[in-house]
């Protein structure tokens, strides 16, 4: 498998821009005034050799219409040597050789400027010499490249110094716009990255001095509150939901299905240490006759009063239930003997005795039947405790209206401890 290609930053693609662009834009204008000024430098050249074209000629006139080859070298040596001039020879009116100077090239340098000024220079210069107007004799000059070399080595300092100077301009310059842009948007993929990640939306991506990226990230806030907003509210709906599917709507209190789930932990748990656990199934014994006569809303009225008044006795460890119709179911776990469970119902049958107020100024007055059963003595899986307890109270209904009945041990009961 190919490793992953690590892509640039942000900050490093803008300093080798500013870069790059610093450093094409000086050499650019380095060169192209160093070129400039090989052009003036040379039609300045080829001015001055033929300036000094003429000063020889003037000198050397009289030489050149005696043919005094001595006279004219000692001229042509005396004015040459004065000059950037690489080479001057004095000629006849019949082509010969008068009189000539040779610069001489003892070292690298000499060579070089020798070499520059036969690239560089139009060469060489040929002047007659003229007397009365008649022609005696020619004068023959090769530039010499001193100025010219000198010219460029100072143009390619300038370029090196310009060069430098622009490449901390540019590294000044790139910081100061990545404090600007680069920055800010790595507070808004921070920012981004944490709410994706993480889900946290409380944080905020900080304001900054340029308007664009402040307009972004005042948007991507606006975002951040809206979904803050909206998970807030999908929160609070899904415990709502999660509340209505695990618990009564009418009185508050746990379903079956919540009930049986902490029945069945309870029952591990017990099991774990040899506890026990007790179920009490309560029933209204009068709650039929109420509903028909006084109607629905009575009803509801006593079964809301029933679970309050149950609630009210038990331990905040204690679950109470409603399983359905008026038939309530309550847990008590732990349960450190059976006594302890016979007390609380007794407490809970005691509490129906004050009368229960209707709509319309009505008072009733009803009963709680129970039965009760432990686990694991009358059974080790909660369809078979509850079943137990359900027997328990309809034996104790028969019994008397308004008392308790505690459930017979059966031999079918089975250990759950290590069932899921």
């Amino acid at each position: 498998m190919s490793a992953k290609k690590v892509r640039p930053t942000l900050r490093s693609v803008i300093s080798r821009g500013h870069m790059m662009l610093a450093l094409t834009a000086v050499t650019l204008a380095s060169v192209s005034l160093t070129m400039l000024g090989v052009l003036a430098l040379r039609v300045y050249a080829e001015h001055n050799l033929e300036l000094i074209a003429r000063s020889i000629n003037y000198t050397v006139e009289a030489a050149a219409v005696f043919k005094d080859s001595q006279a004219a070298t000692e001229v042509l040596s005396l004015i040459a040597s004065t000059e950037e001039i690489a080479q001057a020879q004095v000629f006849d009116e019949d082509g010969n050789l008068l009189a000539q100077w040779v610069r001489p090239n003892v070292d690298l340098i000499s060579r070089v400027e020798l070499a520059l000024a036969y690239s560089l220079l139009e060469q060489p210069i040929n002047q007659p010499i003229l007397h009365q107007g008649r022609t005696v004799g020619s004068i023959h000059l090769v530039g010499h490249g001193g100025s010219l070399l000198r010219f460029l080595l100072s143009g390619l300092a300038g370029i090196l110094i310009c060069t430098a100077l622009s490449a901390w301009i540019a590294l000044h310059l790139a910081r100061r716009l990545l404090n600007g842009i680069v920055e800010p948007l790595q507070n808004l993929a921070e920012v981004a990255h944490a709410a994706r990640i993480e889900r946290d939306f409380d944080r905020r991506v900080p304001p900054t001095q340029i308007a664009e990226l402040d307009n972004l990230g005042g948007d991507f806030n606006a975002l951040l509150g809206e979904m803050q907003a909206w998970q807030s509210h999908l929160q609070s709906e899904n415990e709502i939901l999660a509340h209505q599917a695990s618990h009564d709507s009418l009185t508050g209190l746990p379903n079956r299905a919540f009930f049986e789930g902490r029945l069945i932990r309870a029952m591990r748990s017990a099991a774990k240490i040899n506890g026990q656990v007790a179920v009490l199934f309560l029933d209204s014994d009068r709650f039929k006759d109420i509903n028909d006569n006084f109607g629905h809303a009575a009803g509801d009225a006593v079964l809301v009063a029933l679970a309050e008044r149950v609630r009210a006795q038990l331990r905040e460890d204690d679950l109470v239930a409603r399983l359905g119709g008026d038939e309530f179911a309550i847990l008590l776990a732990p349960l450190h003997n059976a006594q302890d469970a016979q007390c609380i119902a007794d407490k809970v049958i005691a509490c129906m005795d004050a009368p229960i107020e209707l709509p319309g100024s009505t008072q009733v007055i009803t009963s709680l039947s129970i039965g009760i059963a432990l686990y694991p003595e009358h059974g080790a899986t909660p369809e078979a405790l509850l079943n137990a307890a359900d027997a328990a109270m309809y034996q104790a209904k028969r019994s008397s209206q308004g008392g308790q009945q505690r459930a017979v041990a059966t031999s079918t009961a089975i250990d759950v401890s290590h069932r899921s």
